[in-house]
């Protein structure tokens, strides 16, 4: 049997002195333990993760790298406190930096840890994986040759990543599916484009907002600028569905453009000293005009704030399926040797003191996601008869070159959200 030396529970006591002062360097392993007891350390349990990491060491069928051992703990410690919370390698840190500013490379997955699986949050637009049919919900048991079952969130992610133009296989397991299927990706550049606009019909405008970055505020007021231009509004939907959050200020600040006043979100730590409020400053740009939030299952963290803010406010009608609900602030933590800690340190709650942790946001007007095929009347119109007068304004009959498709054969979400739009918008005349 091996005998554990007293070198490697000092070493690890003494680390322990860094972060809590009343420990000092004792000059015997006895009156270490002792101080250590008064601190409030867990001697035994760091005993027994200094037993363990000698025992591997001498008796484990290979020969192990400590610091591989070593990285590995930090890892499940922190797999074991939530799916969020985890530890970043240079690379990793390097990745979640790049992935704020809009490009970056993968299959387009936001993903997340569900029964010891990974778990679509939702496909990234114009990603691999959204070109691929992957969807919000999916989950991933296999990747290439390994089983997804006994991975971190952070090892499959690594699996999952990979040279541009290099291919990975994925066992897809769909809601309401008996068999996964199997789907072969080709990994790309991904580049986000964080807002985009259109215009649906005459006085009606769309806004797509598909991440949250460090300029998405900005992206989207431009946004708004360019559809006045393009005609006077009457009203805008919003689109958040499949959106994965990201960073927090670019929500507080969409969020603001559509508000006067007000509470936005709050944050609550487990100290009630930690709390921090995001409030809304005079001067909404779309100066009242009606305005619907389109969100699914799949529109995530900062997407839940927008959409929490301006429902708690009575600012806007959400129309969807209730969101993902994850309502936990991650802060990242710079370490030694470029690496990051990935701690979940706060919970957001909506203005009226919602928490949208594992709850989401409901919405006001429910619509399922449905694929709609829209029939034509057969019935003879005034145009059709023979001989019929014209119209003194010109004339739209049978000959008319054919309509572009219907929003509703499109995207039936969308086509219900624009109806409820003009619907509030005539209400407000009458």
């Amino acid at each position: 049997m091996l005998k554990l030396p007293h070198a490697v529970l000092r070493s690890t006591l003494l680390a322990l002195t860094v972060f809590v002062p009343t420990l000092h360097a004792a000059t015997t392993p006895e009156a270490l333990d002792e101080q250590a007891r008064e601190a409030g350390v867990p001697v035994t349990q760091l005993r027994a993760f200094a037993e363990v990491l000698e025992r591997v060491r001498g008796a484990y069928i290979e020969e192990v790298d400590e610091k591989e051992l070593l990285n590995a703990a930090i890892r499940g410690m922190l797999y074991e406190l939530d799916p969020h919370s985890a530890y970043l390698t240079p690379d990793q840190f390097e990745d979640l930096q790049t992935t704020t500013t809009g490009e970056f490379g993968g299959l387009g997955l936001e993903v997340t840890m569900e029964d010891g699986f990974v778990k679509v949050v939702t496909p990234i637009d114009d990603s691999p994986a959204a070109r691929a049919g992957i969807r919000a919900g999916d989950l991933i048991l296999k990747i290439d040759d390994t089983f997804v079952k006994g991975l971190s969130l952070e090892e499959a992610v690594e699996k999952m990543r990979g040279e541009r133009g290099s291919k990975v296989s994925l066992s897809v397991l769909s809601e309401g599916e008996e068999q996964p299927r199997t789907v072969v990706l080709e990994r790309d550049r991904i580049k986000v484009q964080s807002v985009r606009q259109d215009t649906l019909e005459p006085g009606y405008g769309y806004i797509r907002i598909s991440q949250f970055q460090n300029n998405t505020g900005m992206e989207t007021g431009k946004a708004l600028e360019k559809l006045r231009e393009e005609g006077q509004l009457k009203g805008l939907v919003l689109d958040l569905r499949n959106n994965p959050g990201g960073v927090l200020d670019g929500a507080v600040q969409v969020a603001d453009l559509f508000l006067n006043n007000g509470l936005i979100v709050y944050t609550q730590g487990r100290d009630e000293a930690s709390r921090n409020d995001y409030r809304a400053h005079a001067g909404d740009r779309l100066q009242g005009l009606p305005l619907v939030v389109l969100v699914n299952g799949g529109s995530a963290s900062a997407s839940e704030i927008v959409a929490g803010a301006l429902q708690d406010q009575g600012r806007a009608v959400i129309v969807g399926n209730r969101t993902f609900g994850k309502g936990s602030v991650q802060t990242v933590l710079p370490i030694s040797g470029d690496s990051a800690l990935k701690l979940t340190t706060a919970r957001y709650y909506t203005p009226e003191g919602r928490s949208i942790q594992a709850e989401g946001i409901v919405p006001d007007i429910k619509v399922e996601v449905a694929s709609v095929k829209l029939l034509k009347e057969h019935l003879p119109r005034e145009a059709d008869l023979p001989h019929h007068l014209m119209n003194q304004n010109g004339e739209n009959g049978p000959d008319a070159e054919p309509e572009e498709e219907p929003l509703a054969s499109r995207d039936y979400p969308l086509s219900q959200a624009l109806s409820i739009l003009k619907g509030i918008t005539l209400a407000g005349k009458r």
